[in-house]
């Protein structure tokens, strides 16, 4: 068997990633003649047409479609081995960072992030993103380079995890409520009108399946998408929010908090990153960051 020509996987990179001949040309600097042979070369030795015309345009077949992910994570690897290592300049780097976590998590871990950011690498920039779901694609496809919240079953397989913190669900609820006072029980706890938490708008959560086992049921009132949007809610009225500890510090200023009078295990935080940042100097000192200002909040 002929050995692969390994400089074609660089050509079939481009030419998915943008879909068309001229253009990959152009990004590659070769003729259209020349890319237009590579493309056959391509052809011949996939066993597939890989573009196909349709219209004025070209198309990916679903073999091409099959190859695109791998291609791509296969050329960003080989760049890797073969690009040499510079010692990281903080003062120097000029780069942005997009971080997909949760408002509760920037607002109350945020400021001590960015000012240390600020002092060691002024010239990198954060961007904080909402994170409306569990879907490791953002990593996957590299327009998130970090993520935080609690690895599931919708985590990627091949995505890093690392442990930032633990933390535990508590009951919220505006200076002055009735429950402010007296010892809580279940009874005052599951009587009182609360705001539930979901991105899914589900009307039943974890809290609603341990109280119908000890046969009790709380009214909610209203369901959010957002623990921030919950204790606001709480803030202004006597709604009962339960929302985790650690994770809303800062947004429980000026509110009593307790702890729940019904069974729920804590949660792990974890610090989410596809494989492929493993080995870069920048990323690999943000994550270091994060980490410490998760331990020092």
């Amino acid at each position: 068997m002929s050995t692969p020509d390994l400089n074609l996987l660089v050509t079939l990179d481009v030419l998915l990633a943008e879909g068309s001949v001229a253009r990959a040309a152009r990004r590659l600097r070769l003729s259209p003649s020349a890319m237009s042979r590579a493309l056959a070369r391509l052809r011949e030795t996939t066993g597939d047409p890989l573009l196909v015309r349709a219209g004025r345009g070209l198309v990916p077949t679903p073999r091409a479609l099959e190859l695109r992910e791998r291609v791509g994570r296969i050329v960003e690897e080989g760049q890797a081995v073969l690009r040499p290592v510079e010692a990281l300049d903080l003062k120097r780097l000029d780069r942005t960072f997009t971080l997909r976590t949760s408002e509760g998590f920037v607002e109350n871990f945020g400021p001590d992030l960015i000012a240390r950011i600020g002092e060691e690498a002024p010239g990198v920039r954060l961007c904080f993103v909402a994170k409306p779901d569990r879907d490791s694609a953002p990593l996957r496809d590299g327009t998130v380079d970090l993520e935080t919240g609690v690895v599931g079953k919708t985590t990627g397989p091949e995505v890093r995890a690392q442990a930032l913190f633990r933390d535990r669900f508590v009951g919220v609820v505006r200076a002055g409520h009735p429950l402010c006072q007296g010892e809580m029980t279940l009874s005052r706890y599951a009587a009182g009108r609360h705001v539930s938490v979901s991105r899914r708008g589900l009307e039943k959560g974890p809290i609603d399946e341990a109280l119908d086992l000890l046969g009790l049921e709380r009214q909610i009132v209203t369901i959010v998408g957002g623990f921030s949007t919950a204790l606001a809610l709480a803030r202004a009225s006597d709604l009962i929010a339960a929302v985790p500890e650690r994770h809303t510090g800062v947004l429980r200023a000026g509110m009593h908090s307790f702890p729940l009078p019904v069974s729920m295990p804590d949660i792990t935080v974890s610090l989410l990153w596809h494989p492929r940042m493993d080995a870069d100097p920048a990323h690999r000192w943000l994550r270091g960051c994060l980490r410490d200002a998760c331990a020092a909040t």
